[in-house]
């Protein structure tokens, strides 16, 4: 079927009508006043009802937009703590690697070498994870990024400077997943 023929299907046929003349007489003029003020307190009405529905649908629009992101960032948080979770737990690998490197015979062989290739890639890995090294040594004691586990008398150091670090702490983006175990400067 042609748009043509739609179009024309769907018109409604016009009808013919007669005008019918109304005489206006008191009675017949009351009633049209009626019927206009009944019309309008309808329409008014129906326009109040509208507005209700228009603005429930908004509220409702908005709580759902609301509640998208509000999943959205719960969402991220969690995946967030679940990422700080697992990296907390390689960590410790990571310490017995350096502790392993650090402690190493003098005598170094293609054993050595290997241990320090699986520590590099290991802290490779972290750091593309977004992982950093917080760097303590010599630093200002912090307690929001260090532990202190002694307060020590240091020749060189000032008072509340990082004299040692005895355990390395971790950062992701912004969060500390670990705080540096280190000696202060009394």
């Amino acid at each position: 079927m042609t748009d043509k023929k739609k179009h024309k299907e769907t018109q409604p046929e016009e009808v013919n009508e007669t005008p019918v003349e109304v005489t206006e007489s008191p009675e017949n003029g009351e009633q049209l006043k009626v019927q206009v003020e009944a019309l309008q307190s309808q329409l008014a009405e129906a326009e109040s009802k509208a507005s209700e529905y228009k603005d429930g649908w908004m509220r409702s629009q908005a709580e759902f937009q609301n509640y998208k992101k509000r999943i959205e960032r719960d969402n991220e948080m969690m995946y967030a703590a679940m990422k700080s979770d697992i990296i907390r737990k390689v960590l410790p690998v990571l310490d017995d690697l350096e502790r392993a490197l650090q402690n190493r015979p003098t005598d170094s062989g293609a054993w050595i070498s290997g241990i320090e290739l699986i520590q590099k890639k290991l802290a490779s890995i972290l750091e593309a994870e977004g992982v950093k090294k917080i760097e303590a040594q010599g630093a200002v004691f912090d307690p929001n990024f260090h532990e202190a586990i002694s307060h020590e008398a240091a020749d060189g150091f000032e008072s509340g400077h990082v004299i040692a670090v005895v355990q390395n702490g971790y950062m992701l983006g912004d969060r500390v997943i670990r705080p540096a175990l280190v000696r202060v400067a009394q």
